[in-house]
């Protein structure tokens, strides 16, 4: 599945623990990562200081439903059914 345009809502809903280039200490959940650019797009997608938790989050139907509004709802429940 592709991501939906301008989406970004795994850049935003979840928490990372880990370092992103920018935010050392990672991000907590619902804050906007440092790297999503103004289109909604990873702006170190593909590269090595990218998180392995970034890295292992792929769209899915379930995921991303029909658009960022699902997607941020899944991913915030997520958050909270692991916290």
């Amino acid at each position: 599945m592709e991501c939906h345009s301008g989406c970004g809502a795994c850049c935003v809903a979840p928490s990372i623990s880990s370092p992103i280039p920018g935010m050392p200490q990672g991000k907590p959940a619902g804050v906007r990562c440092v790297q999503l650019d103004p289109a909604g797009r990873c702006r170190i997608f593909g590269q090595s200081g990218r998180p392995a938790v970034c890295s292992s989050l792929r769209p899915s139907a379930q995921m991303c439903g029909d658009g960022r509004g699902h997607a941020m709802r899944w991913l915030a429940w997520l958050e909270q059914a692991t916290a």
